[in-house]
């Protein structure tokens, strides 16, 4: 019977990428092992992830939490163990060699966090901007055309002609980011793309891909360490040991004497397993280890740490 309507709703949903409304990425119960000499190494535990369209998402997360793994399916470079993945209706688990180079050309841009892994040191920005567009088979003055309107949106119009040595870090990655976007893909992935730069480059390349993601209209997954990016949008998305945990919902807010304020409010993951991770720092104060009590509460379901074994092995309260 769980079978069964897991994979009812696997089909609803992948159904609902093909809807013009759908969201631009979807991954629902996502799995990733690794296994190398009779080993395994489960990277992605049952994640689930909703992007709609047209959103700009931080995705953040410790080091071995899955985020370059997701990262490495959804760009097309890496194929699903289990579970459904799909960015803008391309189911990534059932794609061929052919459809997924078109994938990777035309439906999804990626940024890296050294500018270098996107950029060639003998062209210059312009031409750095056209190249994908070539590839891609556009036309040779609509790709004239379209590189001075990406550098332009995104505010390096006067580096059309330098070459990457002759650019700061910060001016090579927004160019690094005009060739990303050069396609006028779908969907943006950026890794780290502010973690090698000083806060007032980060900030000028974040306000690129915000842009990108307005004037475009690029739904955009930034993965980001840096506390300063993630709190410059509206829903930041945590990753913990291969599941998404925490969400962080922002708004805007009038206050009482006018003024208008930013209002953040956390979030733990709720999954279609009824599975929910709490935050380490309430578990942590509370000695919740191993298993906890619940109670069902008219309006709320209660979560209490157990207590210590008495004597007779019962439980203490």
């Amino acid at each position: 019977m769980t079978t069964t309507t897991t994979t009812a709703t696997s089909r609803r949903r992948r159904r609902d990428t093909d809807r013009p409304d759908g969201p631009d990425i979807l991954c629902d119960n996502l799995v990733r092992i690794f296994r190398a000499e009779g080993l395994e190494v489960v990277a992605l535990q049952g994640l689930d992830l909703e992007v709609r369209r047209g959103e700009l998402v931080a995705l953040v997360g410790a080091s071995g939490s899955g985020k370059s793994t997701l990262l490495g399916i959804l760009s097309g470079l890496d194929t699903p163990s289990a579970g459904l993945a799909t960015v803008a209706g391309h189911d990534l688990g059932s794609m061929a060699g052919r459809e997924r180079l078109e994938y990777r050309r035309r439906t999804v841009g990626f940024l890296f966090q050294q500018a270098a892994a996107n950029l060639l040191p003998y062209l210059t920005a312009a031409e750095n901007v056209e190249l994908p567009m070539l590839l891609g088979g556009v036309r040779r003055r609509e790709r004239a055309s379209r590189a001075r309107q990406t550098l332009e949106v995104l505010g390096i119009a006067d580096c059309a002609d330098r070459r990457p040595g002759q650019l700061s870090g910060g001016q090579q990655q927004r160019v690094a980011l005009g060739v990303a976007v050069a396609n006028r893909p779908r969907v943006l992935l950026a890794d780290e793309p502010t973690g090698e730069l000083d806060s007032r480059s980060s900030d000028e390349v974040f306000e690129a891909i915000r842009r990108a993601n307005t004037e475009f209209g690029t739904t955009v997954l930034v993965v980001t360490h840096d506390v300063l990016v993630s709190e410059q949008v509206a829903r930041t998305v945590g990753i913990r040991d291969g599941r998404t945990s925490t969400e962080v919902l922002r708004r805007d807010e009038v206050g009482a004497d006018g003024a208008v304020g930013r209002v953040a409010e956390e979030y733990a993951v709720l999954d279609r397993a009824g599975r929910l991770q709490l935050p380490k720092a309430f578990t942590t104060s509370l000695a919740m280890r191993d298993r906890v009590r619940l109670g069902l509460e008219p309006d709320h379901i209660g979560v209490w740490p157990t207590g210590r074994p008495d004597e007779d092995g019962q439980e203490q309260r």
